[in-house]
């Protein structure tokens, strides 16, 4: 496998998981006993930290990557153990 389609697999995967991982670890300002805002919304999140949540998006990718090549190289999982029907 090629280093840019490496590279190509962990930005989708890092997309992927970052928008998985929106709704997990947040608190709204309800949970957090503080005042909401005038027309803001009951589920915004009282305080989100980007640069901490991209980089546990980046840290998972890593591993999930590191996982689609090992499998590319060793070929643990390949499409006929994934055809279900035959």
């Amino acid at each position: 496998m090629q280093i840019g389609s490496i590279f190509a697999i962990y930005f989708l995967v890092w997309v992927a998981v970052a928008f998985v991982m929106l709704p997990f670890g947040v608190k709204t300002d309800e949970e957090v006993g503080a005042e909401t805002v005038a027309g803001q919304a009951e589920s915004a999140p009282h305080r989100f930290d980007l640069k901490r949540h991209l980089l546990r998006a980046a840290m998972i990718a890593v591993v999930v990557t590191a996982l689609f090549v090992a499998n590319y190289v060793y070929g643990w999982i390949e499409a006929e153990d994934l055809d279900f029907y035959n």
